[in-house]
């Protein structure tokens, strides 16, 4: 199998390097700099990674969608998404390739055996209530809608490729694309931890997750009125 671990980042010089280190015992590496103004490409480079440099910051999701379409033109079978601050362990790895035998879309769920680390009480809040809609929008009994630490096969990259938004709602469009094409989706347990990653959620964000929410909302709304 041909994988490779996409790396979305955006002035992640702190930890950028050892999460490109240890990526690179399990896979290809290629690094998405969304724009970063710090060391974040350099380092990346130095540890072994290819870079893809984006001229200004885009967003999480396009950062992600640049790397799919690399990976894709790569021909590359299996495709890790893996964060660049340091929360997620890369050594990880291997337990969702092996989860990838029987799903399109892995997700490293950080709720199966424990609450992580440090994890502030908004973020569970917030991934709390989001986890539940997109189970009930989409079916999936899925215990973590909102992590970035994932598998994607070849088959279901290109769903993905083509999804309007550029930000953090990216990663839940996915599950939604994903229902609607009838891919399956699981989750392998993982552990993360927090700490003094930085926050690049502003309000616009806010704003955007909340059309989503509705859009989700009336999609199934409208499909129980034609059902």
């Amino acid at each position: 199998m041909k994988v490779i671990t996409i790396i979305p980042a955006y002035n992640e010089e702190k930890a950028i390097e050892k999460v490109v280190k240890c990526a690179k015992e399990y896979s290809e590496v290629v690094v998405i700099d969304d724009g970063s103004t710090d060391q974040t490409s350099s380092l990346a480079g130095n540890a072994g990674s290819k870079i893809i440099k984006h001229s200004k910051n885009v967003g999480k999701g396009a950062a992600i969608k640049t790397g799919l379409q690399y990976a894709i033109e790569g021909d590359f079978d299996l495709m890790v998404l893996l964060d660049g601050d340091g929360q997620h362990d890369p050594h990880c790895i291997p337990l969702l390739l092996k989860g990838a035998n029987s799903a399109d879309v892995i997700i490293g769920s950080r709720f199966i055996n424990s609450t992580p680390q440090n994890m502030t009480i908004p973020r569970r809040i917030s991934n709390g209530i989001t986890t539940r809609l997109i189970r009930y929008v989409t079916g999936y009994q899925i215990t973590d809608s909102q992590c970035g630490f994932r598998v994607i096969s070849k088959k279901a990259a290109p769903f993905f490729v083509d999804i309007a938004y550029n930000d953090y709602v990216y990663e839940s469009e996915v599950l939604f694309k994903a229902s609607k094409n009838n891919l399956v989706v699981g989750e392998m347990a993982i552990e993360c931890i927090y700490s003094d990653e930085k926050s690049y959620v502003r309000f616009k964000h806010v704003i955007h997750y909340t059309i989503f929410t509705l859009r989700l909302l009336m999609a199934k709304f409208l499909g129980r009125i034609k059902s």
